[in-house]
């Protein structure tokens, strides 16, 4: 009895130190534009997912999107039914206002849907805290990599995907870079799968859409100030 006892304690303490290691930050690989593996260095991801923060961003993100659209009319608004059907009394049929009720045929709907704002917000601290849960899962999953700078010559979708091809990403690739570039934008525009972000924009739903997180080096510090405001520089 204390030989199992000890054996399942000694599982736990072995799971314990699997999740320690699966949730301590992990180092990120920095890649050139070819391909070449430069050096990997520390980052801030590879922590703790919490699942309910990102599926309240999530949500919050998906309704905001709704548009809200849906109408249907009530008895005031369909045409017609301004003469009622027939005399109060004496017909023997039941009493009736309008031929636009909602009991008639062509009548009104009762209770429908009337255009609507679905959105909603959350406070700054959550969206992060969903953003860098999000990070972490992919850090976690080898899904963030790192670009050591991004040089676009002539803004042709053939030298961006020469980039992606170097790097041996195929699709769903998010590309966060610190600002728009010109270039950047004109030439990733027509390429199936990739997406382009802005760090100071990015949410935790853009993401879990994409499969591979592609990090520019000069995007990580504003990450950083991001999601850790208080840390120590």
């Amino acid at each position: 009895m204390q030989n199992s006892k000890v054996k399942n304690q000694k599982q736990d303490l072995g799971n314990a130190k699997q999740q320690i290691k699966k949730i301590a930050p992990v180092k990120l690989g920095v890649y050139n534009m070819q391909g070449g593996k430069i050096e990997e260095i520390d980052s801030v991801f590879g922590g703790p997912v919490n699942m309910a923060l990102v599926s309240q961003a999530v949500k919050m993100y998906l309704a905001n999107k709704r548009c809200g659209l849906a109408q249907t009319k009530t008895r005031g608004e369909v045409s017609g039914g301004g003469k009622k059907p027939w005399k109060q009394k004496g017909t023997g049929r039941a009493r009736a206002g309008s031929t636009r009720s909602p009991l008639w045929r062509h009548g009104g709907v009762v209770f429908g849907p009337h255009p609507r704002d679905y959105g909603y917000g959350l406070s700054p601290k959550v969206l992060n805290g969903a953003l860098l849960s999000a990070l972490n899962d992919r850090a976690l999953n080898d899904g963030i990599l790192v670009l050591d700078k991004l040089e676009i010559a002539s803004a042709k979708a053939k030298e961006m995907r020469a980039v992606l091809d170097n790097l041996k990403l195929k699709k769903k690739i998010l590309l966060v870079a610190n600002q728009h570039e010109k270039g950047v934008v004109l030439s990733s525009r027509n390429i199936q799968g990739l997406s382009l972000a802005l760090a100071k924009d990015l949410n935790a739903l853009d993401v879990l859409k994409a499969s591979t997180v592609v990090l520019l080096r000069s995007s990580l510090d504003v990450l950083k100030n991001r999601l850790f405001p208080n840390a120590k520089k």
